[in-house]
């Protein structure tokens, strides 16, 4: 299915405004994560097009390696691949909050799916964080809780995660890009439809859909 009209996506293009391409001084947390009104207990996303502009099945030709401390991987070809701007902040935000992070996604290629999210890196970015001690940056896979990468139903995903986590449906938010991915709903969790990839305003609004769904707000 062809997607937004470009085979890859490099972050090695300096004039690209949607992966990360070097290390903030500081992220600021989406505002719904100091506003003092409940949080879900589960956060959960896909991977191609919501926490990353590509497909991994598709776009990515393994062999991969690290890139600029893992800020980015190349491919056999030195096509370059990052996560969405936003998304390193979001993850580490999620941490410093104690929510549980899930990904769910229907990849034909999971173990690369797995491999990227081992190589790249995620910056402690969060302005909570101030310890000489703490390192600079994480695997990304070290901050996820729960890892549902394989072809088939999301409901599949996340009737495993519930299990899994013992977190009940409506404890979770799921951020997708695709809407026929609404069938999770079905269960009780709740889904927000992001447009171009995970950033903090589309947390924040998918926050939100979780509070007034589940009468929280």
């Amino acid at each position: 299915m062809p997607r937004r009209g470009a085979a890859t996506t490099s972050v090695s293009d300096d004039t690209s405004t949607t992966t990360t391409t070097a290390l903030p001084e500081r992220s600021p947390w989406p505002s719904t994560f100091t506003d003092g009104l409940p949080l879900p207990k589960l956060v959960v996303f896909d991977l191609d097009y919501t926490l990353w502009p590509f497909w991994v099945d598709t776009h990515v030709t393994p062999p991969i390696k690290a890139q600029e401390g893992g800020l980015k991987v190349k491919d056999r070809y030195g096509e370059g691949y990052g996560f969405y701007s936003d998304v390193g902040g979001v993850l580490d935000a999620l941490k410093q909050k104690s929510i549980k992070i899930g990904a769910a996604s229907r990849t034909h290629a999971p173990d690369l799916g797995r491999k990227m999210l081992t190589l790249l890196q995620i910056p402690h970015t969060s302005s909570s964080v101030s310890s000489k001690d703490t390192p600079p940056s994480v695997p990304a896979i070290n901050l996820f809780d729960y890892l549902q990468i394989y072809p088939g139903s999301k409901t599949t995903h996340f009737e495993r995660l519930r299990r899994e986590s013992g977190i009940e449906y409506e404890d979770m938010l799921f951020f997708d890009d695709e809407a026929r991915n609404r069938n999770v709903e079905v269960l009780g969790v709740v889904m927000w439809l992001v447009r171009d990839g995970v950033s903090r305003e589309e947390v924040d609004a998918g926050v939100r859909s979780w509070r007034r769904r589940n009468k929280r707000c």
